[in-house]
């Protein structure tokens, strides 16, 4: 099968988003399944930063072909590409189907009505952002209004990160006018082949002087949504003197809110590269993510194959963790988060027993592999539609 992914953004081993991370992972495994994929996207990393190599080159087998930005990223997060048309126009001639990744882009106003001409079925993954609790409120509001109804009556299948977020789409389909598009559920998923071999985490430990302490890691963008503060306010009140709490990521407008709560038992490292990465969860005890809008972040899946115990919000939209024993859910506010974690920071047999069930449900669960499969089945279905 030929596959053609449009992504607004895209950098393979930079992990600064999920929806990179998730579209690496989708592409560089299907690949290796035996079909040929290709990534359409632009040179946008973040407001201030551009992607510098090639324009077009391969990467683990994978084509990605970019076009330059007037904006490296636009104060709305929206990206100015020159000469999409262009590039698109052969890219979609060498394809079969067109996956796109986040549902309100330029990108898609641009490319959709251009696989609809060809009729070539249009498979959307929005990646947990189509509610408006995840930021942009108002800019959302106004895209649909203007937008969302044209390109939403393009798109032949959406995949929900989740049963919730399908649900969700399904909702907003039907207040567009959007009548004929079918749904899935596909998650995103970790290589668990690297968790066989983490690196050792005493190096993290002593980097950031951890010591012997029992630690609870966040991982993930230090945005309001995740709860980074809540967390720190959380841990300050209830975990015991001997816990250490580990912020890890870029800030994205939460850092000020965590810095009145950080002291030598709450240690802030900011962006954290691959390899750093994977110390922190080698070094980590628990991992907490107390979001609120969350799609299906793939720093918990990563937590979960690294064997770590979790606090989750209902926003992580994960209640098959809770299920299978690897995850305590709590509202994202203090008082809950606090009990959570002075439940597990003091109790290392039940870390243990829920360690032990993260790992089997990462590999049972959440592999690319799976990943993979449910994809492909995805995209039958939709070539069979456009077909028939």
């Amino acid at each position: 099968m030929r596959l053609l992914h449009l992504t607004p953004y895209y950098a393979p081993a930079y992990p600064f988003g999920g929806v990179v991370r998730a579209v690496e992972g989708m592409a560089r495994t299907l690949s290796t399944r035996g079909h040929e994929v290709t990534i359409l996207t632009t040179d946008a990393l973040s407001p201030h930063r551009r992607y510098t190599g090639p324009m077009d080159e391969e990467c683990d087998g994978v084509r990605v072909i970019r076009v330059p930005n007037l904006l490296a990223r636009s104060a709305l997060n929206l990206s100015t590409p020159r000469g999409l048309s262009r590039v698109a126009r052969h890219a979609l001639q060498t394809a079969d189907l067109l996956h796109v990744h986040e549902f309100r882009t330029v990108e898609n106003l641009i490319v959709t009505p251009l696989a609809e001409r060809l009729g070539m079925p249009v498979v959307l993954s929005p990646h947990g952002t189509l509610t408006l609790e995840t930021g942009r409120r108002a800019v959302k509001a106004l895209w649909d209004r203007l937008f969302s109804a044209g390109v939403a009556r393009r798109i032949d299948t959406v995949i929900g990160l989740t049963a919730s977020e399908a649900a969700e789409a399904q909702a907003l389909w039907r207040r567009l006018g959007a009548s004929r598009t079918a749904f899935a559920v596909v998650p995103n998923g970790v290589d668990a082949g690297i968790f066989d071999a983490l690196p050792d985490g005493r190096a993290f430990r002593e980097r950031f002087g951890l010591g012997d302490a029992v630690v609870c890691l966040f991982l993930g963008r230090l945005h309001p949504r995740k709860g980074p503060h809540l967390l720190a306010e959380a841990f300050q009140r209830a975990a015991p003197e001997h816990a250490r709490l580990v912020i890890a990521g870029p800030d994205e407008g939460a850092l000020a809110l965590v810095q009145p709560f950080v002291d030598r038992r709450v240690v802030v490292t900011g962006y954290l590269g691959p390899e750093a990465r994977l110390e922190a969860l080698a070094a980590a005890d628990v991992f907490a993510l107390p979001a609120t809008g969350e799609g299906l972040s793939i720093a918990l899946l990563e937590a979960f194959g690294a064997g770590l115990p979790a606090i989750i919000s209902p926003g992580c939209n994960l209640p098959e963790a809770v299920e299978a024993g690897a995850a305590i859910e709590t509202p994202p506010q203090v008082e809950p988060l606090a009990g959570a974690l002075q439940l597990l920071l003091t109790d290392e047999t039940r870390r243990t027993a829920m360690g032990a069930a993260a790992r089997r449900l990462a590999r049972e669960r959440f592999t690319w592999e799976a990943v993979a499969v449910g994809l492909e089945q995805v995209y039958e279905a939709a070539l069979a539609r456009q077909s028939g």
